[in-house]
C-alpha cells in the first residue's frame, strides 16, 4: 500500500493546503498516522468473563473492555518513550496478563543533543509508564498483557504516507532530537482526542476523574511536543503527518497542524471553533493505529497482530 513512488510524489504535490492534501488522502485510500493514548478509564468491576474483559460486541460495552483498551493503547506510548530515553522496554511484569503476550519490534535509546528535548522524553516517559502501571493496577487478573507492536514498518508506512520520505528510504523515530519529536507527535493529539472520545463511555465516577486526569496530561505532553516542533521549524513535516492522520478516521476534520494559515501562526491546541477539544471514537482510533481508513480492520500497524480485546468493537474498526 505504501511502496508506491507515484502515489508518494502525488502526496507530496497534490495541493498548497492541508485540506486539499486531506481530500486527496482519502480519496486515494492511502493510510497514514497513528496513534495514541487512550479512550477511557471505567471500573473493573464491571468486566466480564471474557478474554481481556469484553464481550460478543453486543449490548453495552463493559467497563472492563473500554479499561482493557486503554491499556493496549498505553502500552504503546509506554514503549515508545522508554525506548526512546531509557534504551529499553517495559519490565516483564508490566506486561503479562490475559491474552497471548506479543514482541516489540523496533525501538532504541535516542542521543539526545537537545537538553530540552531530552527533558520532555524523560517526563513523558516516566508518565506513560505510570499510566501502564495504574490501568493494570485497576484490572488486577483481568489486565490484558502487551499486545505485539510494530515501531519499524508502521513508522516507515507512516512516514512515507505523509509524503516524508520517499522509496527506498526508512523513517527511524529513534534517531535523533527530530526523529524522536515526530514520531511523538504522531501518538500525542491521537492520545487526546480518545480519551476526549471515550469519556462518555465510561459509567464510574472514579475512573472518569482519573481519566480526566490522564487526559490533562496527555494534553500537556501534546502541547510540550508541538511548541518544540514549531521553535524547531519542523511545522511543515508535522503538518503533513497531521493531514495524513486524519485521513484515516472518516470525513470529518479531527486533526490540525501546528501551525495554519498563510502566515503560518502558531498552533499549540487544536481544537473547534468553540475552543473545545475534538473527539475520537474507538473505532477511529483503531483504524489511525492500524495504519488503514477501511471498515472491517482488525490489525496492522503499530498493532500487526491487532489489539489484545475480545469485544469487536476494540479489535475492529
Amino acid at each position: 500500500m505504501f511502496g508506491n513512488k507515484l502515489v508518494t510524489d502525488m502526496i507530496s504535490r497534490s495541493a498548497e493546503n492541508g485540506a486539499d492534501r486531506r481530500a486527496f488522502l482519502r480519496t486515494a485510500g492511502v493510510a497514514g498516522l497513528g496513534v495514541v493514548g487512550a479512550t477511557a478509564l471505567a471500573s473493573p468491576a464491571a468486566a466480564t468473563g471474557n478474554k481481556g474483559g469484553g464481550g460478543d460486541g453486543g449490548g453495552a460495552i463493559s467497563d472492563g473492555a473500554i479499561l482493557n483498551f486503554a491499556l493496549n493503547l498505553e502500552y504503546l506510548e509506554a514503549e515508545f518513550y522508554s525506548r526512546a530515553f531509557y534504551g529499553r522496554g517495559l519490565d516483564d511484569g508490566l506486561t503479562t496478563g490475559v491474552c497471548a503476550r506479543g514482541d516489540v519490534n523496533g525501538g532504541r535509546k535516542v542521543e539526545f543533543k537537545s537538553k530540552l528535548v531530552r527533558g520532555i522524553a524523560e517526563e513523558i516517559a516516566n508518565d506513560e509508564i505510570a499510566h501502564v502501571k495504574f490501568l493494570r493496577g485497576a484490572l488486577g487478573g483481568a489486565a490484558v498483557a502487551r499486545p505485539a507492536i510494530d515501531f519499524t514498518g508502521a513508522f516507515n508506512a507512516a512516514a512515507k504516507a505523509a509524503g516524508l520520505i520517499k522509496d527506498g528510504q526508512s523513517f527511524d523515530a529513534f534517531a535523533d532530537d527530530t526523529s524522536f519529536l515526530l514520531g511523538a507527535f504522531l501518538f500525542e493529539d491521537v492520545g487526546v482526542t480518545a480519551y476526549k472520545g471515550g469519556a462518555p463511555l465510561i459509567s464510574s465516577k472514579t475512573y472518569l476523574d482519573a481519566a480526566a486526569g490522564i487526559l490533562a496530561v496527555e494534553a500537556y505532553h501534546a502541547g510540550a511536543v508541538r511548541t518544540v516542533i514549531y521553535t524547531e521549524g519542523l511545522s511543515d513535516a508535522a503538518n503533513k503527518i497531521s493531514d495524513a492522520r486524519d485521513s484515516l478516521d472518516g470525513k470529518t476534520d479531527l486533526d490540525q497542524g501546528v501551525s495554519q494559515g498563510k502566515s503560518g501562526r502558531i498552533n499549540i491546541t487544536p481544537v473547534d471553533g468553540n475552543a473545545i477539544a475534538f473527539s475520537r471514537t474507538p473505532q477511529q482510533v483503531h483504524n489511525i493505529a492500524y495504519l488503514n481508513p477501511a471498515q472491517g480492520v482488525r490489525s496492522g500497524g503499530f498493532f500487526p497482530a491487532g489489539t489484545n480485546n475480545e469485544d469487536a468493537r476494540f479489535t475492529t474498526t
